[in-house]
């Protein structure tokens, strides 16, 4: 299993049990991190070391991506796996698919048949880079999608695809303290009685660092509220101190769930953060800063073949959340949103009827259980075969 990222390491793990279940003698060898750990198998190397964003980023440790993909190309030779599942990261993980149809991956495997090429969380090419199509066709033998829309877009393209149901709705479903008080939350954290802000700026330094302060900013003006970050997976505290200075501000680790459930707003990064605070019915705000922001805007309107950034309005089909990005994004505009979802009854209720479509669309929990009888599946035809 190759993962790149907290998110995918969180499906990813919760997939691993799902297969232990329909096979008690799978045995897993992984990039990804510590909830895979934890499930069990091995771990070659961890996803905060490979997860870099942007292109200057990734130009800067060109060398050191390079290095990964050889050690990820020498531990599936050593290994000689049944079946390789490649969750999102498609710059990577593309790639690696190129390389294991390859005929000098083919030549290699002298004691057990190619494995089985299974893709879990489909790589967002229906919002751009739609060029990828070909590579999927050619290199995965499955698609495994975890958006209702994914399936059409693949169909459109001449490729089958199923579509298994969301994990984060089987995280949410799952999830502990569901039934925890605001007073038990508080209490356990050492925060006030005050009603809580939630503030989650991404899993990456590059999006906190950009994100973080304008949303420190904003939130600056509801004295009556008290701030709460929610922190990422591999960020260590220190990291986010240096854009709170003295501000009454307070950071909680491994928590969101429980943070976000206690909580009366939202402003969110966009990625899977956007579609965990709908389904836990927070009203929130996307904030995604981008450099150069009227020619990002400009970008997106031309190149990108979808209209929204965050999974909530991708699913429904129209905005549900306002998104500040690009030339929207400024402190004002956080400001002014956030003061809407904290003192506007009905926009709030307006939210929580587009809530409600999205919840409805993705259907019931057991994303990983359907996953993982799908991969069992496919990887048994093939070896009749």
């Amino acid at each position: 299993m190759i993962v790149g990222e907290a998110s995918g390491d969180l499906h990813a793990s919760n997939l691993m049990r799902s297969l232990q279940q329909t096979d008690p003698a799978a045995d897993f060898r992984y990039f990804g991190g510590d909830r895979m750990q934890a499930v069990g198998g091995t771990l070659i190397r961890h996803y905060r070391d490979m997860a870099y964003m942007g292109f200057i980023p990734v130009l800067m440790h060109l060398r050191s991506i390079f290095r990964t993909m050889e050690q990820c190309k020498q531990a599936i030779r050593d290994y000689q796996p049944d079946v390789v599942i490649l969750v999102d990261y498609p710059g990577f993980n593309l790639r690696m698919a190129e390389y294991l149809k390859s005929k000098r991956f083919l030549s290699s495997c002298t004691l057990h048949p190619a494995p089985v090429i299974c893709y879990y969380i489909s790589p967002k090419i229906w919002a751009w880079k739609e060029f990828r199509i070909r590579s999927i066709r050619k290199y995965i033998d499955r698609m495994l999608c975890i958006l209702p829309f994914e399936v059409e877009f693949y169909r459109k393209h001449h490729y089958e695809a199923d579509y298994v149901g969301n994990p984060t709705v089987d995280a949410i479903a799952g999830r502990e303290y569901a039934a925890e008080t605001f007073e038990a939350f508080t209490q356990a954290n050492g925060l006030t009685h005050r009603p809580i802000v939630a503030l989650l700026a991404g899993s990456r330094k590059q999006e906190i660092r950009d994100n973080l302060p304008a949303m420190l900013e904003a939130v600056s003006a509801f004295e009556d509220y008290q701030w709460v970050i929610a922190g990422a997976p591999g960020i260590e505290p220190i990291y986010y101190q240096q854009f709170i200075n003295n501000r009454p501000v307070r950071i909680v680790f491994g928590q969101t769930y429980r943070l976000l459930q206690q909580s009366q707003a939202a402003l969110v990064t966009s990625g899977t953060a956007t579609l965990e605070t709908a389904l836990l019915r927070v009203p929130q705000t996307v904030c995604y800063r981008l450099p150069f922001a009227t020619i990002a805007s400009f970008v997106f309107q031309r190149f990108f073949s979808c209209q929204y950034i965050s999974l909530v309005n991708l699913l429904a089909g129209k905005s549900i959340v306002k998104e500040l990005f690009g030339k929207s994004f400024s402190v004002r505009q956080i400001r002014d949103e956030l003061d809407l979802l904290l003192n506007d009854p009905s926009y709030r209720e307006k939210m929580q009827q587009g809530y409600q479509e999205v919840i409805d669309c993705l259907g019931s929990p057991g994303a990983s259980e359907e996953a993982a009888l799908k991969i069992r599946s496919y990887c048994t035809n093939c070896q009749k075969k």
